[in-house]
């Protein structure tokens, strides 16, 4: 079912995308990128990665993937929640097959990655993925890299992008422009809105921390069918990255993110400063593609709502074919060819 959708959404785009009068499309031609020439290989076998490495990062021993050539230029893929690294199983198959070197890492509270101290403060807050997605960079000595995400991990490489522009050459981000404040959700939204955020105010309850840890596997496999609702799925394919659930502070971190999302708890001091950046909606400047699946079931923004954010070269895609929202893995040549592309926006 999988390969249908990805066939009949492949013809039908055919990779000759609208160009919207409001956004600036124009396309680079990055050599071998084209749909074709990835479509001609096979890599619906890459579901998974065949060993994680640990680094020291930050406050973290972070769990990542790495594929591809030691020597290329290199591409962070930042997953969200409930998901995890498999969704670029595939994507980073690909982009290694053209050359780049592709990291993966788990981000706090999933797989492997682990506090180095049990004292430190199981944070969610938004700007703490990304100071630790720049601290990785600077264990593992990247100067800069393409960076591309979904959910959390598109909102991660937003911030990364606003914040050290310098150490993202180009951005990838399903769903566009994600960055918030708690002073932004403090204001209500329509009735339909709010019913699509049901498991925001869940969260915020006794009740629902303590449901969350008795039932995550039901939990989050209802929220991967809610977000992709044409995405049939098998149970080996959840269960893959089910497995990194059971990381003893996911249910913290999910937990604290979604609570001080909606003010209910403070972040931590040292990263205030960053906050108070993000609270004014910074501009993005690096060169971007956005991203969107046609039957996303996850609460998202129009296209149109923040193209203005993007002021380096810039186009956005919606991508047919019943995709949902985790695009990496249920559309993994159309992520695979925008990162390319996008690579070709920074040369």
């Amino acid at each position: 079912m999988v390969n249908r959708r990805r066939f009949i959404s492949n013809a039908a785009l055919g990779y000759t995308f609208a160009r919207l009068g409001m956004f600036n499309t124009a396309k680079a031609s990055p050599p071998d990128g084209s749909l074709t020439n990835l479509n001609a290989m096979n890599y619906s076998d890459s579901k998974s990665f065949d060993n994680i490495k640990q680094i020291n990062a930050g406050v973290l021993n972070v769990g990542y993937a790495e594929a591809g050539s030691v020597n290329g230029q290199v591409v962070i893929l930042l997953h969200g929640w409930p998901y995890d690294i498999h969704s670029y199983a595939e994507v980073a198959a690909i982009l290694a097959s053209k050359g780049y070197k592709v990291i993966v890492p788990y981000v706090r509270g999933y797989g492997t990655t682990r506090f180095l101290s049990d004292s430190e403060i199981r944070n969610g807050q938004q700007s703490v993925f990304a100071r630790d997605i720049i601290d990785l960079m600077d264990a593992l000595k990247i100067k800069n890299a393409i960076i591309g995400g979904f959910d959390w991990g598109a909102r991660t490489a937003n911030i990364i992008a606003a914040l050290w522009p310098d150490r993202c050459s180009a951005l990838v981000s399903v769903s566009g422009y994600l960055i918030g404040s708690q002073q932004a959700n403090k204001a209500p939204l329509p009735p339909k809105a709010e019913q699509a955020w049901w498991y925001q105010y869940y969260f915020a309850t006794e009740r629902g921390e303590m449901g969350y840890k008795q039932n995550t596997y039901e939990f989050n496999k209802l929220i991967w069918q809610t977000a992709s609702p044409q995405w049939h799925f098998d149970e080996a394919t959840y269960k893959l990255s089910a497995q990194s659930f059971n990381n003893s502070d996911h249910v913290a971190i999910v937990i604290n993110n979604y609570r001080w999302r909606l003010g209910l708890i403070k972040g931590e001091t040292k990263y205030d400063d960053f906050e108070k950046e993000l609270a004014m909606a910074p501009i993005i400047s690096v060169p971007t593609i956005t991203l969107e699946g046609d039957a996303n079931g996850a609460p998202h923004p129009d296209p149109t709502a923040y193209a203005g954010k993007f002021k380096g070269r810039y186009l956005h895609r919606t991508v047919s074919g019943g995709i949902g929202h985790n695009l990496p893995q249920e559309a993994p040549l159309e992520f695979a060819h925008a990162i390319i592309e996008a690579a070709g926006y920074a040369e």
